[in-house]
């Protein structure tokens, strides 16, 4: 992964460091080995022993220090297995990886086999626990069974029920011969597995077979660990086994790194569907378990996921096999990428997980894979399946998945089609890949694929005999076919997937912020830095990319690649894997010459696979290094003995050291060039780097990802306590992390739209920003969980809380569910207000389990959280939460983080953090949902509005939808009602009727509340609806505000100044007459103007998820409209002392003078013409409207309808040179100014390019 393969010394460039045996210790007898699992109630020959490491030889080399627990716990996972010659006894091969504190790794390779115990005191002692098991069976069983050896009975007993611990295989001392598992091991620097794979088959093989080998065990061993050497960057090696030649490759620098497990095995097991499932699952730092019954699988699957993952890095906990013993490592919280050995026997039911929210479960060996709830797609997730079905489809595997590995896909190729079944749950198919198609059409993976079949019109034949002709032309290879194939079919998956990246990241350079500081000063605020412009690469990015896009660039992988990326800018000591990726990215740059910004969506499909491929085979065909042959060693006579079938006593004494000549040429060698050895050897493919840089990379994002493996070793109660404690510092670091993140996010936006309290970056980045909070809580809420309920930890303990407050209401002991904070506001406010929302946690768990929408308890958990960020209430509902102590004492264990006192506190202190901004993470995200909302009415109290007996009505708008007109009962002028989500209110339509004798009605304001989320929007009115009054208007549009809840003042101890309350409403609609608003001089009015426009041109500019309200923008208080009001209300006469004159007046007469020119045909030009026209006819319509608009109101409708159709400017030309202004205006008003008004007009023509679309609200009844 990371660091030097092992500091201290450097490290000659041998193949394999240590022989390892590892098995029974005849010495210390049958220890059982409680770690692994409740032993007792299995028969004796079923339990585990513990085994120890028997033999190593070389003692100890420098360069690697030999960790005996780590290689004894890997090389037996489940420690010492008995068996009867009754059972079948095959030698069973797995892999395993040890990663160092460092992060570097050392690679193991065991192969288990049996041997016959032949120590009298192992056999009776293994009679005597049979005596005791058998004397407790019959004790829980009376009457007792005859059946002695139970033969009758076969399978394994499965100690859940009593019944099944039956007294079977037992063993009896005079007729059974016993046999004890032994491991023979190699523990390598570099991940040859075929190469290792072999090398012990020979020498397991040379035990077994009848005949001798040719030479001692001894001299094989003794030249694989001395004589062998690591192939160097792109070469080939040979070397001899026992029986015959092993040949190895190693890709040179400037091919994808090492890879040698067969990709093969991980498609046949799984099917490509799930494997790029669990492929975006890690890509994303999901916690990923793998559950197998073989280790070699557990292997195979973890280390392909991470090997396709190039030229990214698997940077958290990574234990592919996990060792009985550790598994009280699952519940860490952190994400982690770990393999579980399952016994065959229990299924998934089972399973005790303590974290499932985030959780990917692959069972491996059942084809079949839960993944995390609301997983984005891979970016064109169906052509790249396609293009990985071809691969493997020419190469005869199908890409379903093979349900029985075992076969071969030839069998399966015969298989009838009607003999097809087929799973949907995981895309599963038994059968033939391509006569599948007909019959499976409503199975979605197979549906896609045949049309793929369809479309390329790929046959296997035909595939085949390409295959053929290719590899057979010139050169002759010297490993088998079958292993070429392996290596082919490899090269060409993982070019596909390596193309992926290359394609997605071929600009990412570009947004690359390289540190404007020196690396040392860069390193100590890392975590401050940005180091990549996520906004500005998302924003090239196609649409349907940006859901996983945006939570990859999130990832610790992504911020470490960047890193190395920053820390690298020569050449010499550029990370290799960088290196090879920057060649890639670069040929790509060269071929496709158009411009960088310009993203499209096109598939480009690889076309590196013929010369990678090309590499191979040329290094197969000719071998560049062949190694000294094993030969006889200075052996003592009578050593080296051979027994069949039993792995000898090797002699320690002529293996613990390596020839002298070695050893000095190495050591000899200056100082510098050891380094730059060392560093050549282990960097070029081992995915390692550079020590310091890595030191610093670690420590400067020490993200809790610090334990990239348990220890091993010492499993005592401290060192657990010390991991766990690692943990709880880790989840604080992150949550301080994320907080702040998302509060520059939020901040910065807000910053950026100066002016508008409207602030609104929903959008991919917010929702990845919370959907990671989610994620965090529910780690957070996992960590050392004792009692679960359902998927989710965090729903699981808001389940229990209300549980124990509903039995405690039932008592009678608990009155104050819900806050009621109403104190402060009574004695500031004495006009009537709403009754105001409770603050309740329970209830606003009710509201979530009523959206019948929410099906999972994550999305519950996930749902509740979003409306508690949007209340402001996060950080005190999880405190109350958390205050329930007994509760949290019953559900976790002592060390979780939800116990650790100051932790929790800061923890909460940081969420507390989150008040200070606005999210709308719950409304813009339930948009379907029905939601109750409260409308309030307060007329003026002063102007009879007892008196009035008309009857109102109202219509609500919002930003997605508006609900129909709502008759309000007259006495009461307050009600609730129902209706899918709205978003955020924008407008508010409010008239009446007109009936009875007082039809007058001075409305002061309007005020609707959100009765889920509390938010409350008051619309300020402050004029008459009636004929004859003020304009004569019987309906008004009024355009609402958010009001900032008075909830946060008894919360505002935080940092962060409060917000500032946007200016109170000197709206043009709150006085009663036009008259007596405050005159404004020409500079004024036109910076009004500038800044009216410049907030539409900065809405247009913005991306388009987040965008505010526009209407908010033209008809709000420093809107388009009230500025153009300005402009006509300058120097307008004002002709008698009780009549109000109003602009719409002034337009009309315009009109009349238009149309009267028009019929008198003394016409100017066409242009002018044109406009003249349009402007009548707009008016015409206005005034022609059914609804009962006023004159202000009529004016608004035509401001907007001018600037949706960019007529604005023309108007303004047209009337500023129309006599009518003449008499109506005096001569100091801006209107007669003509640099005045050109500016104007050159002002609102920015507006042109924009396609403004008006809420219906504005626009109703009107069909221009």
């Amino acid at each position: 992964m990371s660091g030097s393969s092992g500091g201290g010394s450097s490290a000659p460039g041998r193949f394999a460091d240590y022989f390892v045996i590892c098995g029974l210790d005849t010495e210390t007898g049958l220890e059982p080995d409680e770690l692994s699992g409740e032993n007792f109630e299995q028969t004796p020959l079923r339990r585990t022993f513990k085994s120890k490491v028997l033999a190593r030889y070389p003692e100890n080399v420098e360069w690697n220090p030999f960790d005996q627990d780590a290689v004894g716990m890997l090389c037996m996972p489940k420690g010492l297995a008995f068996k009867t010659q009754a059972d079948s006894r095959e030698p069973q091969f797995h892999s395993f990886i040890i990663t160092r504190e460092d992060g570097s790794r050392t690679f193991g390779f065991s192969l288990t086999f049996f041997e016959e115990v032949t120590s009298k005191q192992i056999c009776s002692a293994m009679q005597t626990l049979y005596h005791m098991h058998n004397a407790e069976y019959d004790i829980l069983h009376t009457p007792p069974t005859n059946d002695k050896d139970g033969c009758s009975s076969t399978g394994d007993c499965n100690g859940t029920s009593v019944s099944k611990l039956q007294r079977f295989n037992s063993y009896d001392i005079s007729r059974d011969t016993l046999y004890v598992s032994k491991c023979i091991c190699l523990i390598t620097p570099m991940s040859f597995m075929k190469a290792c794979k072999k090398v012990l088959e020979q020498l397991h093989q040379a035990v077994t077979s009848p005949q001798p080998p040719p030479l001692p065990l001894e001299s094989y061993i003794y030249n694989i660990l001395y004589e062998v050497p690591l192939p160097p960057a792109g070469r080939s090696l040979k070397f001899s086994g026992v029986y015959g030649p092993i040949i190895c490759q190693r890709p040179s620098t400037s091919e994808l790194p090492l890879f040698d497990f067969p990709v093969k095995e991980v498609f046949e097991l799984l099917g490509v569907e799930n494997v790029v499932q669990l492929f975006t699952c890690a890509l994303l730092e999901f916690q990923i378990l793998l559950y197998s019954q073989h280790y070699q699988r557990l292997m195979t699957v973890a280390e392909t996921i991470t090997a396709l993952m190039f030229p990214f890095q698997w940077q958290h906990v990574y234990v592919p096999i996990l060792p009985a013993s550790l598994l009280h490592f699952l519940d860490a919280p952190v994400p982690y990428l770990m393999g579980l050995h399952s016994n065959g026997l229990d299924d998934r039911s089972k399973l005790e997980l303590p974290q499932e929210a985030n959780l990917c479960f692959v069972d491996v060996d059942n084809h079949f894979i839960e993944l995390p709830e609301d997983l984005p797609q891979f970016p064109n997730k169906l052509e790249f399946i396609q293009e990985i079905s071809e691969i493997l489809m020419a190469f005869g595997i199908p890409p379903e998945g093979n349900l029985h590995c075992s076969e071969s896909a030839s069998k399966m190729k015969s298989l009838r089609a009607c003999d097809l079944v087929s799973d949907k749950r995981n895309g599963n198919i038994a059968g033939s890949p391509l006569n599948s198609y007909e019959l499976l059409k409503e199975n979605e993976t197979i549906a896609r694929l045949q049309a793929l079949v369809k479309r390329t019109g790929v046959s296997l034949e035909k595939l085949e005999v390409r295959e053929e002709t290719s590899s057979k032309k010139d050169l002759k290879i010297q490993c088998d076919e079958e292993e070429f194939k392996i290596y082919q079919l490899n090269i060409q998956i993982r070019e596909v997937f390596a193309n992926r990246f290359t394609q997605m990241f071929a600009d990412y350079e570009v947004f690359v912020i390289q540190p404007s500081q020196d690396k040392e000063s860069w390193f100590t605020n890392r975590e401050q830095m940005q180091n990549f412009d996520k906004a500005s690469f998302l924003s090239d990015q196609p649409e349907p990319y940006l859901p996983f896009l945006s939570r990859f660039l999130e990832t610790q992988m992504f911020a470490s690649f960047i890193d190395n990326k920053i820390m690298c800018h020569d050449e010499d000591d550029k990370d290799p894997i960088l290196r090879v990726f920057d060649s890639r990215v670069d040929k790509i740059r060269l071929l496709n010459v158009r411009t960088p910004t310009l993203r499209t969506s096109m598939y480009q499909k690889c076309t590196t696979i013929d010369e990678a491929e090309k590499s191979i085979e040329l290094r197969l065909a000719k071998i560049d290094h062949t190694a000294v042959h094993p030969h006889l060693l200075d052996m003592k006579i009578g050593q080296g003995k051979y027994e069949l079938g039993f792995f000898p006593k090797l002699q320690s004494d002529v293996l613990s050291t390596g020839p002298a000549s070695n050893k000095w040429t190495k050591r000899n060698a200056p100082a510098q060039w050891r380094r730059k050895d060392r560093q050549k050897q282990h960097t070029e493919h081992l995915r390692l780097d550079n020590d310091q840089r890595e030191k610093y990379i670690q420590e400067a994002r020490n993200l809790g990802s610090t334990i990239r493996q348990p220890k091993l070793s010492n499993l005592s109660p401290s060192v657990i306590a010390q991991t766990n404690w690692k943990f709880v510092e880790g989840l604080l670091k992150e949550c301080r992390n994320k907080t702040k993140r998302m509060l520059v996010e939020k901040m910065g936006r807000e910053a950026v739209e100066l002016g508008h309290g409207e602030v609104n970056i929903t959008g991919v980045e917010e929702n990845t920003l919370i959907a990671s909070l989610c994620d965090l809580l529910e780690r957070i809420w996992s960590h050392g969980l004792q009692v679960k309920q359902g998927k989710s930890a965090l729903w699981s303990h808001l389940l229990h809380y209300l549980e124990n407050r509903q039995r405690k209401t039932t008592s009678g002991s608990f009155s104050t569910s819900g806050i009621l904070l109403d104190s402060e506001r009574r004695k500031s406010d004495t006009s009537p207000a709403m009754s105001p929302l409770r603050i309740s946690l329970i209830q606003d768990m009710r509201h979530i389990q009523n959206i019948s929408e929410i099906k999972t308890d994550v999305g519950k958990a996930r749902a509740w959280v979003r409306l508690s960020m949007e209340k402001k209430l996060l950080s005190r509902h999880l405190k109350q939460l958390l205050s329930d102590h007994e509760l949290t004492k019953k559900l976790y264990k002592r060390y979780a983080f939800l116990r650790c006192d100051d932790e929790k506190e800061q923890f909460l202190y940081h969420l507390l953090s989150f008040n200070a901004v606005d999210y709308f993470c719950f409304t813009n995200v339930f948009t379907t949902i029905l939601i109750p909302y409260h409308i309030l009415i307060v007329p003026s109290k002063k102007l009879g509005g007892s008196m009035f007996t008309a009857n109102p009505w109202i219509c609500i708008s919002g930003e997605l939808g508006e609900t129909a007109v709502l008759q309000i009962p007259r006495n009461i002028l307050e009600m609730t009602f129902e209706c899918q989500n709205l978003g955020k209110l924008t407008t508010v339509q409010i008239g009446h009727d007109n009936s009875g004798l007082y039809a007058k009605w001075l409305v002061e304001y309007v005020m609707v509340r959100n009765e889920i989320t509390g938010h409350t929007y008051k619309f300020p009115c402050g004029r008459w609806l009636g004929k004859g009054m003020d304009d004569g208007s019987l309906e008004r549009i009024l355009v609402g505000e958010l009001l900032t809840s008075h909830t946060e003042a008894d919360e505002r101890q935080c940092r962060t100044p409060p917000l500032q309350q946007s200016p109170s409403m000197i709206r043009r609609f709150v006085t009663i007459s036009p008259n007596n608003k405050p005159k404004l001089n020409t500079g004024q009015i036109q910076e009004a103007i500038g800044e009216a426009v410049n907030g539409i041109v900065k809405h247009f500019h913005k991306p388009e998820k987040e965008r505010g309200s526009l209407t908010l923008l033209l008809c709000g208080e420093s809107g388009l409209v009230s500025a153009l009001e300005q402009v006509f209300q300058h120097g307008f006469k004002s002709p008698r002392l009780f009549k109000n004159v109003f602009i719409w007046d002034f337009l009309e007469k315009a009109q009349t003078y238009y149309e009267t020119l028009e019929q008198n045909e003394m016409v100017p030009e066409e242009n002018w013409q044109t406009r003249a026209r349009n402007f009548c006819r707009f008016i015409t319509a206005i005034n022609n409207t059914p609804r009962n608009i006023g004159k202000d109101g009529k004016f608004q409708m035509l401001v907007c309808l001018g600037a949706r159709d960019h007529l604005l400017h023309h108007w303004i030309a047209l009337l500023a040179d129309c006599p009518i202004t003449a008499q109506m205006y005096e001569d100091i008003a801006l209107i007669k100014d003509h640099t005045l008004v050109n500016s104007l007009i050159r002002v609102l023509q920015t507006l042109q390019e924009f396609n403004i679309t008006l809420e219906a609200s504005l626009v109703k009844g009107i069909d221009i």
